[in-house]
């Protein structure tokens, strides 16, 4: 593997108008990008029923997935244009070999000031000493419930054990930790109530998630996730509203007593789109500015046909300055028949 822990991408074009120094990456709402999500890979060890199906979803050849001196040098050439954080994700991210030393070398490129990583956390927890050393500065865990059978039928797999292994490691090694839980139309008030717990005792933070259309199959009808904010106010008569003093897809509330806080991401209602700071780049390289576009800008054609750094930064910028308003206008130009699966997009 090349070493890009070094790597420093040329100076912005002296012609750009707006220089990356100045004011960073905006799109043409004035929405500022900080906030890169970086998907290494489309393996998974689960098969979560909203994500992709047990069977009949093919891999992405490994030769069409980004090497890891790519994603180095797409990320140095990204933090040149002002994002300061990097979330690694996948697919699981673990279940490419190599992680945890691309992780660190992440770590070492200019302009990383938050390194961040998205894990179901079944092989996780034997990384996490690594994990502490490198300052990670955070760690978001997917669990979905906390009850044995309830985690085979959602995820297919028998991994619950491992998550909470690699929950309390994460715990124990000061890594600031947030759970991730999406609700599902089977999902039981008792089920939430036993996930909230984790930040009544612990400092994490417990996102429930509304589901979201994204899973390898044909577009079903659309989805009802109700309001899932009436409903935690109805489990939780005594939660109140934090204030937010930075963009953020989750609104976060405070319960008296824990120790933590509960958050609610609405993904699929999209109410957070106006103040939204984050672009992915998926497996192959593509570019997304919205989670629900089809793909943006061919970053990895770019990268294998010798463009420089300095046209990727044009390419980039342009691109973001034509980011769609919010994910509904996306998702209707995307006019899509077959969603693609979250581990294919980048969770």
């Amino acid at each position: 593997m090349k070493d890009f822990q070094n790597y420093h991408p040329s100076p912005p074009s002296s012609t750009q108008s707006n220089p990356p120094q100045a004011g960073g990456l905006v799109d043409g709402q004035g929405r500022r990008i900080s906030y890169l999500r970086l998907a290494i890979t489309d393996r998974c060890n689960l098969r979560c029923q909203y994500c992709r199906p047990e069977k009949g979803v093919s891999f992405i050849p490994h030769q069409e997935i980004l090497r890891f001196e790519e994603l180095g040098r797409l990320v140095a050439v990204f933090c040149a244009l002002g994002i300061n954080k990097v979330r690694v994700t996948g697919g699981e991210p673990f279940s490419r070999r190599g992680c945890l030393p691309f992780l660190t070398r992440l770590r070492k490129i200019d302009g990383v000031q938050h390194l961040h990583i998205t894990t179901n956390g079944v092989k996780t927890s034997r990384y996490l000493n690594e994990l502490s050393s490198i300052g990670l500065n955070g760690m978001n865990v997917s669990l979905d419930t906390l009850d044995q059978k309830r985690f085979w039928k959602i995820t297919r797999r028998n991994y619950l054990e491992a998550v909470l292994q690699t929950v309390h490691g994460a715990l124990a090694q000061g890594i600031p930790l947030k759970i991730n839980s999406v609700v599902l139309e089977d999902t039981r008030d008792d089920e939430i109530i036993q996930l909230a717990g984790l930040a009544r005792d612990f400092p994490i933070t417990l996102r429930f998630i509304e589901r979201m259309p994204f899973s390898g199959t044909m577009r079903s009808e659309k989805l009802e996730n109700g309001n899932l904010l009436r409903r935690l106010k109805r489990i939780f008569p005594a939660i109140e509203e934090c204030t937010a003093t930075l963009p953020t897809t989750a609104r976060i509330f405070a319960l008296p007593g824990y120790k933590g806080t509960l958050g609610l991401i609405q993904g699929y209602s999209r109410l957070f789109c106006e103040t939204c700071n984050k672009v992915r780049i998926t497996p192959t390289g593509m570019l997304k500015t919205c989670l629900y576009d089809n793909g943006a800008l061919d970053l990895k054609s770019m990268l294998r046909t010798g463009a420089g750094d300095h046209e990727i930064r044009e390419a980039v910028v342009a691109c973001i300055h034509n980011r769609f308003k919010n994910g509904h206008e996306a998702e209707r130009f995307s006019n899509r028949e077959t969603e693609p699966s979250m581990a294919m997009i980048g969770g």
